[in-house]
């Protein structure tokens, strides 16, 4: 392997651990959920309004995030970001009021959102030519699974060792600031501008500016991207019910079920993303096709999981169909941003794309599970589950149909360049 392949994937992996690291303190209840009522003193009601908080200053920040994506060199706002992050983490591991808490539920958003998330998708495009955008982004949402779980679970271990008290929540806590300040540095160093004159565009400053914002919100491709990553993932957060459903029509063991959920959310992920970047470069040689496909392979996938008996004599047999539908939708989401390759978006302007790319594509996390959620409280047990994954099936064929048109844009692109370089 040549220097140059090596310091790019050198640089892949650096933007793998800052994805999987960056989340971590802003998304303590994943894994410490319990700890968090504990010691914090914090209900139900008070961590679900830390987490609108955070969603509400994501939805805003993204846009932000994206012009200083085009405005600076990625190393800048993602090392930024991720010390700032693990600073503001030092301060968590006190074990704040939660009026401080509340601020910083904001603000660790807003660090994760607006000056690290635009930046990496930025670079991860900037990453691989556009042969090589689903390999580049499968392999960076596998590895940002991997290191989700590793990271949580090497958190989960301190606590434990530490007697799974306040000091071993403060310890966990501490961990992650640690990791998100030392990843930091490892980026601000690994990413730095090369010497040679064909360096990536990531490494660069822009001076695109609110021109490129204007000239990015003027794309209908662009809209038509973000519609796309919109329908793979309000067909995502459904995913989390397939563990309750488990437990209550199928009498999973509540031991069974934290081993479902890990490998539900983690360990497909790991090998989601891998899976759609190899089968959209290699064998259908578009994303934009692939995940066209992808959401014809979930109706049957969604049926089949529709019409199973329920009990627990079948227990395996539905925990294999919630899989498979789940493993094809994290392949899916291995490579929704791919397309802004697809339709020719510039390079420069591509930080502005993805920040209005990931405002509209992530707002289902916003109402997605509180609307399924809602469904389930008021028509209880098995029918209740029907109308959740019902639901589900219809977004697969709405996204299905956005899909197509997107396909069709991108083949139109596809055409004019290749018209254009004759």
């Amino acid at each position: 392997m040549s220097p140059e392949k090596r310091l790019r994937w050198l640089r892949l992996l650096v933007l793998v651990l800052c994805s999987g690291s960056i989340y971590k303190l802003g998304n303590l209840k994943d894994a410490f959920y319990v700890p968090m009522q504990q010691f914090m003193h914090l209900g139900n009601t008070e961590i679900g309004v830390l987490l609108s908080v955070s969603a509400t200053v994501s939805s805003l920040a993204f846009v932000v995030g994206g012009y200083l994506a085009d405005r600076l060199p990625a190393r800048v706002p993602i090392t930024l970001g991720l010390v700032a992050t693990g600073i503001a983490g030092i301060y968590l591991s006190t074990l704040p009021p939660y009026a401080h808490m509340l601020v910083l539920a904001g603000f660790l958003a807003f660090c994760a959102d607006c000056l690290c998330w635009p930046a990496l998708l930025k670079a991860i495009r900037a990453t691989g030519d556009a042969s090589e955008q689903g390999r580049m982004f499968g392999f960076f949402e596998g590895g940002r699974g991997l290191t989700d779980t590793v990271v949580a679970f090497l958190a989960l271990g301190l606590f434990v060792l530490m007697g799974s008290g306040e000091q071993g929540f403060r310890a966990a806590i501490l961990f992650f600031s640690a990791i998100d300040i030392a990843v930091g540095l490892a980026s601000y160093v690994v990413l730095r501008e090369p010497a040679n004159v064909g360096a990536p565009s990531y490494a660069r400053a822009e001076t695109v500016g609110l021109a490129g914002l204007r000239q990015a919100l003027a794309m209908p491709a662009v809209w038509l991207v973000s519609l796309n990553v919109f329908m793979v993932y309000v067909v995502y957060c459904g995913l989390i019910f397939f563990v309750p459903y488990l437990r209550e029509e199928y009498g999973m063991s509540v031991g069974m079920a934290g081993v479902y959920g890990i490998v539900n959310q983690y360990g497909l992920k790991i090998l989601g993303g891998p899976i759609g970047g190899y089968l959209a470069d290699r064998r259908f040689g578009s994303a934009t096709r692939f995940i066209r496909i992808a959401f014809l392979v979930l109706l049957p996938a969604i049926l089949l999981v529709l019409v199973l008996p329920q009990g627990s004599q079948l227990l395996g047999v539905g925990m294999v169909a919630t899989l498979a539908f789940s493993l094809v939708v994290f392949s899916m989401r291995g490579v929704f941003w791919v397309p802004m390759q697809e339709v020719r978006v510039p390079a420069a302007i591509s930080g502005s794309a993805f920040g209005i790319g990931c405002v509209i594509g992530y707002s289902p996390g916003m109402f997605a599970y509180a609307g399924y959620g809602a469904l389930l409280d008021n028509v209880p047990g098995a029918a209740g589950y029907r109308l959740v994954f019902g639901t589900m099936l219809l977004l697969s064929v709405a996204g299905f149909g956005v899909a197509t048109v997107l396909a069709r844009v991108v083949e139109r692109e596809a055409a004019r360049a290749e018209t254009g370089s004759r």
